[in-house]
């Protein structure tokens, strides 16, 4: 059953992060090298303090075009008000909340502590995987 797969086994452990005072066009360097539409923004202890996306990334600059000063940090571009799902939670509900709230990527929280990312191809693939092994033989 679908429900009984965890975000924990399907989410990405190795982040790309950023920090708040990162040079937004060097974030943006990042996440084109790293073909990402986003990432975590954490704070010198490791906590998450916002996310980065193409969104942002654009918005700022767009801003930035009209004063004729592009650029800035990542902090005064990032969403700071970060939803997050837990690494038990299965995978249904992550799916649920891509619909509901028209996000691509939830930072996995356990323990209060940040372990992971987990996005729509991530949940994709869980439910291939799942279609395969489910599929009559």
């Amino acid at each position: 059953m679908l429900k009984s797969v965890k975000v924990r086994d399907y989410m990405t452990s190795d982040l790309v992060t950023f920090t708040a005072d990162m040079d937004l066009f060097r974030a943006i360097d990042r996440l084109l090298a790293h073909r990402i539409s986003g990432a975590p923004v954490l704070d010198e202890h490791g906590n998450l303090i916002g996310l980065l996306s193409e969104g942002d990334c654009l918005k700022g600059i767009l801003a930035g075009s009209y004063f004729e000063e592009a650029g800035g940090t990542v902090a005064s571009v990032m969403t700071v008000v970060v939803e997050t799902i837990d690494a038990d939670a299965d995978i249904v509900k992550a799916a649920e909340h891509f619909i509901r709230m028209r996000r691509r990527r939830l930072p996995v929280i356990d323990e209060g502590k940040l372990v992971g990312q987990i996005s729509r191809r991530d949940i994709l693939r869980a439910m291939q995987k799942y279609n395969e092994h489910a599929a009559p033989k």
